[in-house]
């Protein structure tokens, strides 16, 4: 056993492993998550992983007994409302909730159950909805039907602070922040609220930000003494009802509702053994269920209802009353198998598991220093508010030695790389993030002004973070797990290498490598259709776009979003070829039977010219026959319409950086490419990117040829011979010919270089090379490869003889 976990061992072997189990740790991971090998999983906050002997026995339910629909009193209806029946009960017994006082409602998940609260609760003018900051969107969306129904919402922040020398030993008092109070109506605020008026208070069991659990000690307070919290608010009167969000927290702690007796309380079962997915449950007291409005009626919701009249009459049951049509039963037979898993682990001690694993990764983090002594790692969380413990999650941001920070895409696309899945963003919860992030009003609005929405890649707006990255333990996480991660972490952020000593760097704009080096054009590569394949060619003519007809046109689905080989890889196997003297683009497809022509000097359009949108730029296109389409629709195997680019106003202009090696201080009139008119890949370099793929194969002892990486992997347009590896780096102006060029700087590479398909049409993925090009060409958060290229024209309009780029032609770096 490595040092490392003997340590570890040391200080959590009471809690890690489950220790007194029927299983160990070890034990479960060899036979219940045998997919996960190689892979490590950090994102059980998001989803966690079922196990697959609880699949198995899942299958063997169904595939041994006869369950039928519920509404019916045949044999296997009652089969089914019995198994139905016994997993209500499983879910109050998991909060230990007495089912005289409680119903157990499915819904399709935890954010239905929320729904349903929102729209069925008795709002008035005089009601009130408070919520905490920290609370998930799909609770903050129960604010629509309050504020629509007139009733007032507003945030608060809780803290405590304990004081010592009382008589019981200690006490704490409460500090509370109160927002903003939101109305619609200005007129109802004009009312003074009375006792009669129904208010709810809803927070979160586990912030699916921090990790930082509340005190259930809140339920009490806002239901005994809503004053203590709601200090000076006229609402401190009204009849006060608690829902607690326990969807990131019943994993490892759900609600006790014997102690603390919440009126509502959701869940999701994904959150808690992995499967089944879209079902969860709203837990309601069943004096609250009744004030409940309800106002839709629907197949097993009713006693007995007249069609062409206005009479019905609802069932009694709260679960009968409040689940519309069929449940998904089938789903709710198999909730069994995932508690059984639970019961036998115990929550307790899934709890304590997870937990070591978690505080050690926040150790470890909270203890990465650079070699200048400044802090790797901000953690979120650690504040002095109403929370008596952590969740088995972890939410962070890193900073570079130079106090800038690293982008959290940046941490999740290497994370990637090394087999590490994690979680990045705001997490549905904007009011955690913009508390820990520190983001006022005016930065959330800027930063959407700017194009940052949920999910994107905006990572760092005005040099500042716009989410989060976050890692989260699961009952069947381990210590390797979390020692890789931070191994990730110490390598990737701190150690990373150093390019000089590497054999090379980016180069600053230095000549002095270029000495008598000789560089020649090796290859010439035209694109017509973006992201499909290309063709090779001895010399081509240029044009004001880069090379004529390059990425003209461009594929896009029927509602419109432009496709890529990221999303449809097999765009890769639609090769082109253009003959100019015919002015005719063919196209062929393995999935096609014929070559499809596309005469691009005479063939008519579909009804002129329309709009589309790439990278924020707007392209006046053409669009073809219905023919071409289907034909392209069939080569891709999905419906899609073919563009040509008509006219652009798209002079793109990269954004300025200091680093000559990352220029982008000039315009470009561009096709559909995504940065630049050309990319160049330089031989050499691509030699000893393979050289070092192959280096790491071998410390790996993998077996098998060694890899040899093309330069058509990139997808450059120009491919250049010649000097040493890198030498493009430094290069701010070249000619080639009689023709100069301009260096945009860098090319930032994607996982897009990681797909290649084999002789047999086959499309393989692997980490390579991007793994190994993030490891010594890496900077402030991209990872550069090839330089871009906009064409410098000069000659005059009308003299277009000699506009053609040739083979063979010297490459002449950095002339004045």
């Amino acid at each position: 056993m490595e040092a490392s976990k003997e340590a570890f061992l040391r200080e959590f072997g009471e809690h890690y492993g489950y220790p007194n189990g029927p299983k160990t740790i070890d034990e479960i991971r060899a036979t219940e998550f045998k997919r996960l090998d190689g892979l490590v999983y950090l994102d059980h906050a998001g989803a966690t992983m079922y196990s697959e002997l609880q699949m198995e026995a899942i299958f063997k339910d169904f595939t041994t007994n006869v369950y039928g629909n519920p509404h019916s009193q045949s044999d296997t209806s009652s089969s089914t409302s019995d198994i139905v029946r016994e997993a209500r009960q499983q879910v109050l017994d998991y909060c230990k909730a007495s089912p005289k006082d409680y119903s157990c409602i499915f819904t399709s998940g935890a954010t239905a159950a929320l729904k349903l609260v929102g729209e069925a609760f008795p709002w008035s003018c005089q009601s009130c909805f408070t919520y905490t900051m920290e609370n998930h969107n799909s609770v903050l969306g129960i604010r629509e039907y309050a504020l629509d129904q007139g009733a007032a919402a507003f945030a608060i922040d809780v803290e405590e602070t304990v004081h010592h020398g009382v008589s019981n030993g200690t006490a704490a008092s409460m500090k509370v922040l109160q927002y903003q109070v939101q109305r619609r109506n200005e007129a109802s605020s004009l009312e003074e609220p009375t006792g009669e008026a129904y208010n709810l208070f809803a927070f979160p069991s586990e912030c699916n930000f921090s990790g930082l659990r509340f005190s259930l000690d809140l339920v009490k307070i806002i239901k005994e003494d809503p004053a203590r919290i709601l200090e000076g608010s006229p609402f401190c009167n009204g009849r006060w009802m608690v829902l607690i969000d326990a969807a990131k927290g019943s994993a490892t702690e759900p609600p006790d509702l014997s102690l603390y007796p919440a009126d509502f309380v959701v869940m999701s079962f994904y959150k808690l053994f992995g499967y089944p997915t879209g079902l969860g449950v709203l837990i309601a007291r069943n004096d609250a269920s009744r004030l409940l409005k309800k106002t839709y009626f629907s197949g097993g919701t009713v006693a007995t209802s007249i069609a062409d009249i206005d009479f019905v009459r609802r069932r009694k049951s709260v679960e009968e009353l409040f689940e519309d049509g069929t449940i998904s039963f089938l789903s709710i037979a198999s909730v069994h198998h995932g508690f059984k898993i639970l019961n036998s682990l115990t929550v307790s001690a899934i709890s304590r598991h997870t937990a070591s694993l978690a505080w050690y990764v926040r150790k470890k983090l909270l203890g990465l220093r650079h070699e200048n002594g400044a802090r790797v790692c901000t953690l979120y969380g650690d504040s002095k508010a109403l929370f008596h413990d952590f969740g088995p999650t972890v939410s962070f941001n890193l900073k570079r030695s130079d106090g800038s920070w690293s982008g959290y895409r940046e941490v999740e696309k290497l994370a990637s790389l090394s087999g590490i899945q994690l979680r990045t963003g705001c997490f549905c919860n904007p009011g955690a993030c913009a508390k820990y992030l520190g983001l006022s009003h005016l930065d959330l609005r800027s930063n959407f002004e700017a194009g940052h929405v949920c999910w994107d890649d905006h990572d760092i707006i005005h040099e500042k973070p716009t989410g989060a990255v976050r890692v989260s333990f699961g009952y069947m996480s381990t210590f390797e797990d979390a020692k890789k991660f931070i191994d990730f972490v110490t390598s990737s952020f701190i150690a990373l290498p150093n390019w000089i000593e590497s054999g090379y760097q980016l180069m600053q704009g230095s000549e002095s490598r270029l000495g008598a080096a000789s560089f020649y054009l090796k290859s010439i590569t035209v694109y017509p259709i973006k992201s499909c394949a290309g063709f090779n060619v001895e010399s081509w003519p240029l044009s004001t776009t880069g090379l004529l007809h390059d990425r003209e046109w461009v594929l896009a689905s029927l509602s419109g979003e432009i496709l890529t080989q990221k999303k449809v890889p097999e765009m890769c196997f639609i090769s082109t070829f253009i003959d100019l003297d015919k002015g005719i683009l063919f196209v062929e497809s393995p999935r096609c039977q014929v070559k499809l022509p596309i005469n691009f000097i005479t063939d008519s359009c579909n009804g002129g010219s329309e709009q589309i949108k790439l990278n924020g730029q707007r392209y006046e296109v053409q669009s073809y026959k219905n023919e071409v389409n289907i034909w392209f629709s069939n080569a891709i195997g999905r419906p899609c319409t073919l563009f040509r680019c008509f006219s652009s106003s798209h002079n793109f202009c990269l954004n300025k950086i200091k680093s000559a090696s990352m220029r982008r201080e000039v315009q470009s009139v561009l096709n559909f490419s995504n940065e630049a008119q050309f990319l160049l890949i330089s031989e050499e370099s691509v030699s000893d990117l393979s050289h070092r793929v192959s280096t790491k194969d071998v410390q790996k002892g993998a077996c098998g040829a060694a890899s040899q990486i093309s330069p058509m992997r990139f997808r450059p347009n120009i491919v250049i011979s010649g000097g040493e590896p890198y030498a493009e780096d430094g290069w701010k102006i070249l000619k080639i010919g009689n023709k100069y060029f301009t260096s945009l700087g860098g090319c930032n590479r994607c996982q897009m270089i990681n797909i290649v398909h084999d002789e047999a049409g086959l499309l393989q993925k692997s980490n390579e090379p991007l793994a190994t090009l993030a490891s010594y060409r890496r900077m402030k958060g991209k990872i550069f490869f090839g330089i871009l290229l906009k064409y410098e024209r000069s000659e005059p309009v009308g003299r277009d003889g000699d506009l053609w780029l040739q083979v063979g032609q010297d490459v002449h770096p950095n002339v004045s």
